[in-house]
């Protein structure tokens, strides 16, 4: 049984925001996991780069590298593209976090099926196009196109992840090593033999993403992944028709065109192949959708196309490749200067057969020795002539450096580009500090050393990426008021929550820019500028006061200290005296907040009963019926004692419809 390996990032707090809950795949260049943002209280996917990518002087150079171009994956807002929502560095590990989808992706959906219907190639290959279209209007290529980065969700969305990395990657071991990454199966010929590539490259792969889908096999394989390589630089991807008789030549067409060879007999990016392959679908019946290979459905994937991170110009006999952890398929550093798998390997050096060579006893004629000098003469031009292909091709007469190119406007980049052997290629974008129509940023950068006849693509500034700040986001639940920002470029941020008597807990309470003005509504900012949100805990607590035996009067005011509320109902009562407070709900000492009601019971004082009347009854008789009905009596004799005892008066007088306060005194006037 092998031994359990624990991930000791598992359970982590990541910058004190992301709590790692488990591993969901580990690959060549990072590992990803299910997080929790305990800020927003979200599902996220946390990919964590390899430490061994940061290391040393190139190391910096990736991390600068791999952040600019997260931030301008995060301006990708496309359905098909998966959001990137922050990146950072927490010590030694730097981040990236981005939405998670539920589900699974395509290399598991096609380890399961072994291939799919015609229908649902088409309709992921569509998927991919679109969001990759987003992506090449915005001047990003992708470059490292492959199953493992389309995502499949459960609820049949299709989705595109990693943007950003595979090109920062790149970009510094093309610039220290002379290679470039990918993944070999689906690397473009170009990006093989020179290492450049643009929204060309993305198409290819996306063609052979889509041979694959349909026939449920790469198009080229081999025991190393230079076999591989050799094959996309050397060979046409066969069309899948040749292995699937049935499928119509529509598809095959559709499949070679996007895999072509030269870049140039490519669709000319994502949304040009879109349209092929939207073409191509409408102009099939419904039976054919519907078809599928007959392929047996397996997770095993070639050595070749599988590999650890290998360099490739290490031509070992025994290396093979293995897969490294969940993703199944891995990237491979390629040699973009050793011409392995790319070019044809040069002679080295040229001579006379040694069974033409004259031996000491010969006397050579002179025909012999004529034809002696020609061959000498003809190897001396095959070496030079050799020597110069090598130099302009392969040595460093193949190579130039990108000119310094910021700060100047698009005739004077395009001019100097040209002029050294590079081919221009201008896009725009929003940046914060360059000038209008200044070229602010090239890739490759300035003072790189490429082949010549790259593509070279500088971004034109357009100036400030100016938004308004919305309405809707002061006095709204913080939810609204964070998507509200995020919908229009903005990026909410969080400061200490306030208690407040008014607002209820969640409530935004206040926005401001980071020059700490009012981000108040149709506010001109730029796009990505942080606005801080306070967020209401709603009213503060408080503990609610004894107002028994007060007046209203008294009672509003205790209550007011803590902003609390007073509502009252009266009640008759015997011993409480009138306006003085019977009873309180809460009672005293129950926590509460501000802001809080408390009901109140009033004294009206004893209640009125009726008074009887007990002229001319005996005193007795009279005595009783009033304490009987809750009086206390009073005799008087005012004329002295008389044998009689009978009532001639009472005070005060009763009858009908007369009442008087229960506990009363009535008095009885006898003779």
């Amino acid at each position: 049984m092998g031994a359990t390996v624990t991930d000791p990032l598992v359970g982590r707090l990541v910058d004190g925001r992301y709590e790692v809950v488990s591993r969901i795949a580990r690959g060549g260049m990072a590992t990803v996991y299910l997080a929790v943002d305990r800020r927003l209280d979200r599902d996220v996917a946390l990919k964590v780069m390899h430490p061994h990518l940061a290391e040393g002087a190139s190391g910096t150079d990736f991390v600068a590298r791999f952040r600019r171009e997260a931030r301008a994956a995060a301006r990708l807002t496309h359905p098909g593209l998966v959001g990137v929502y922050d990146q950072g560095v927490d010590g030694e590990t730097s981040y990236l976090t981005m939405e998670y989808v539920d589900g699974s992706n395509l290399r598991r959906r096609l380890g399961e099926r072994g291939a799919l219907t015609v229908e649902e190639a088409l309709r992921i290959g569509e998927s991919v196009l679109d969001a990759l279209a987003a992506a090449h209007r915005a001047g990003l290529v992708h470059r490292d196109i492959k199953p493992e980065n389309v995502l499949l969700a459960t609820d049949g969305r299709v989705k595109l992840a990693d943007f950003g990395l595979a090109r920062a990657v790149t970009e510094v071991t093309s610039t220290t090593t002379g290679t470039v990454l990918g993944t070999v199966a689906y690397l473009a010929p170009e990006l093989v033999v020179r290492g450049a590539s643009d929204a060309r490259t993305d198409v290819y792969a996306c063609g052979i993403l889509l041979f694959e889908m349909l026939t449920g096999r790469q198009p080229f394989t081999g025991e190393t992944p230079i076999q591989v390589a050799f094959q996309h630089v050397n060979s046409d991807v066969p069309a899948p028709g040749d292995e699937l008789t049935w499928l119509p030549s529509e598809v095959d067409e559709l499949v070679q065109a996007l895999a072509a060879r030269s870049p140039e007999d490519r669709p000319v990016d994502a949304a040009a192949a879109l349209g092929l392959l939207r073409r191509t679908r409408a102009a099939l019946d419904p039976e054919t959708l519907a078809r599928r290979a007959d392929v047996t459905p397996s997770i095993v994937l070639p050595l070749a196309t599988d590999p650890d991170e290998t360099e490739l110009d290490e031509l070992d006999d025994d290396a093979t490749g293995s897969p490294d952890g969940e993703d199944g398929q891995e990237t491979t550093r390629l040699d973009a200067s050793s011409g392995h798998g790319a070019t044809v390997a040069l002679p080295i050096g040229l001579g006379v057969p040694p069974s033409e060579q004259p031996t000491e006893t010969s006397a050579p004629t002179r025909r012999a020795r004529r034809t002696r000098w020609w061959v000498v003469l003809a190897v001396l031009a095959v070496l030079v002539g050799a020597g110069a292909w090598w130099y302009v091709q392969a040595g460093p007469g193949a190579y130039t450096t990108v000119p310094q190119v910021l700060g100047s406007d698009e005739a004077t980049v395009t001019a100097a580009l040209e002029h050294a052997g590079l081919r221009p290629h201008a896009t725009r974008d929003f940046d914060d500090t360059a000038a209008v129509d200044t070229v602010f940023a090239s890739d490759p950068e300035v003072g790189s050393r490429i082949r010549k006849g790259t593509v070279v693509v500088f971004t034109v500034s357009k100036g400030p990426d100016y938004v308004q700040v919305p309405d809707g986001v002061v006095g709204v639940l913080q939810k609204d008021a964070a998507n509200a920002l995020t919908t229009v470029g903005l990026v909410p941020r969080y400061d200490e929550p306030k208690y407040d008597d008014a607002a209820p807990n969640g409530q935004v309470l206040s926005a401001t820019l980071p020059d700490g003005t009012p981000a108040a509504p149709n506010t001109q900012s730029t796009r990505g500028t942080e606005v801080t949100l306070v967020v209401s805990k709603g009213p503060a607590p408080a503990a609610i006061t004894s107002v028994v035996g007060d007046t209203v009067e008294q009672a509003t005011a205790s209550l007011a200290t803590d902003n609390m509320k007073l509502v009252a109902t009266e009640a008759f009562h015997d011993t409480v005296a009138a306006g003085r407070i019977i009873s309180q709900d809460p009672p005293s000492g129950t926590p509460g907040h501000r802001g809080d009601t408390v009901n109140v019971v009033v004294s009206k004082g004893p209640e009125p009963i009726p008074l009887p009347n007990t002229y001319g009854q005996n005193v007795k008789t009279a005595q009783k019926a009033l304490e009987d009905a809750g009086f206390v009596v009073k005799v008087q004799h005012p004329q002295g004692i008389s044998p009689l005892n009978l009532v001639y008066s009472q005070n005060p007088a009763g009858g009908e419809g007369k009442t008087a306060p229960r506990g009363s005194t009535i008095t009885l006037n006898v003779f």
